[in-house]
């Protein structure tokens, strides 16, 4: 009976392996890809990868870094959004900036006073002090002289009336009041020309020097309002409220390096296309006036004619396409940049990977 049983499982395990085995032999019919891969639209065309811009008459996009430091206090634009030249972007905390426009401004305007009032001397009510000071000096050189008059005249009639020590203290009291009648008059004199003119260019200098200072200041609290620097689109905002901006930019945690704040694109009825040529075809493309390519969007069976625009004479390590800083590659390319009208039924947005096709000669 054991024997009987061991057959049996034995007969069903060469049944399931022989069902197994047609079963996994059978072919299944490959699954169709997802789209097709472009194909050369010229007899004889150049493969090159591409990226979509937005459209710039020089550069790439605008990466936007503040030229100042601190934490961002606001953001005032939206991703896709259209802003034109000076619209403000976001803020940075000037708190400590604004408080030091402020006391650079109160210096200068204290200093502009001082500067007025050396200008407005003398005043009147001084000029005034110093008339009854010289009025004042001209009375008591009256009285002193009428005493050693007195003096004098008693002497000469009886020199026993008078002492000689009586009489030279009376003039040395004339000497003494004429002395003081001199300095009042100088002292108006003084006091009626008004400052002096070293003074007066003195304080112009400073108040000049509180001045520019304060202009730079100024100057330095408005960096803290980024604005655009042209027409365009806000492709990207990385920076966020409450997070630290640099003019290095902002730092991310996953790569590990710094991003632009901001970037920014062109007005999107145009996008520019950059596509990078290998430096061994080089050689193989056409010239310049008689350049024709297609751009074949990925995924679809659409491709669209490019207008070339220039090439950037400068053939680079192909890094672009991941900017990847520390990636080790043997390839260089030649950038050649094209552009097109942004068609209005397809969605394509800077950064796009497309495939280019360019006629060689």
């Amino acid at each position: 009976m054991k024997n009987k049983l061991i057959f049996l499982i034995s007969g069903i395990g060469v049944i399931l392996a022989f069902v197994s085995a047609y079963i996994y032999s059978i072919e299944h019919k490959a699954l169709p890809p997802a789209f097709s891969p472009a194909s050369n639209p010229f007899g004889k065309g150049i493969y090159a990868e591409g990226i979509v811009e937005s459209y710039q008459t020089n550069g790439k996009n605008i990466n936007i870094y503040p030229e100042v430091s601190g934490t961002v206090r606001q953001i005032l634009v939206a991703e896709g959004q259209a802003v034109q030249r000076g619209a403000p972007l976001f803020v940075i905390d000037d708190t400590v900036q604004r408080a030091t426009v402020e006391q650079q401004k109160s210096q200068a305007e204290a200093a502009l006073a001082l500067l007025n009032e050396l200008k407005a001397q003398p005043r009147k009510e001084n000029l005034k002090i110093s008339i009854a000071q010289v009025e004042l000096a001209k009375a008591n050189l009256k009285n002193a002289l009428d005493s050693l008059d007195k003096q004098q005249k008693s002497y000469e009639l009886d020199p026993k009336s008078v002492s000689k020590d009586v009489l030279d203290s009376a003039i040395n009291a004339a000497k003494v009041a004429q002395a003081n009648l001199d300095v009042a008059v100088k002292q108006y004199d003084l006091t009626k020309a008004g400052a002096w003119i070293y003074d007066i260019k003195n304080q112009e200098k400073q108040y000049e020097a509180l001045i520019k200072a304060y202009t730079a200041s100024s100057a330095l609290l408005d960096k803290y309002t980024i604005k655009a620097p042209d027409d365009g689109v806000i492709l990207s905002v990385d920076a966020a409220v409450g997070g630290y901006v640099s003019p290095q930019g902002i730092y991310d945690s996953y790569t590990q390096g710094f991003d632009p704040s901001v970037v920014m694109g062109g007005p999107q009825g145009k996008l520019g296309l950059r596509c990078y040529i290998d430096e061994i075809l080089v050689h193989q493309l056409p010239s310049i006036p008689k350049m024709h390519a297609r751009m074949f969007i990925r995924g679809t069976d659409i491709n669209i004619p490019l207008e070339y625009v220039r090439v950037q004479p400068y053939v680079s390590p192909k890094i672009e396409l991941s900017d990847q800083r520390l990636e080790r590659v043997d390839v260089r390319v030649l950038p050649v940049i094209f552009k097109f009208d942004k068609p209005k039924d397809i969605n394509l947005y800077p950064g796009q990977l497309v495939d280019v096709y360019i006629e060689a000669k």
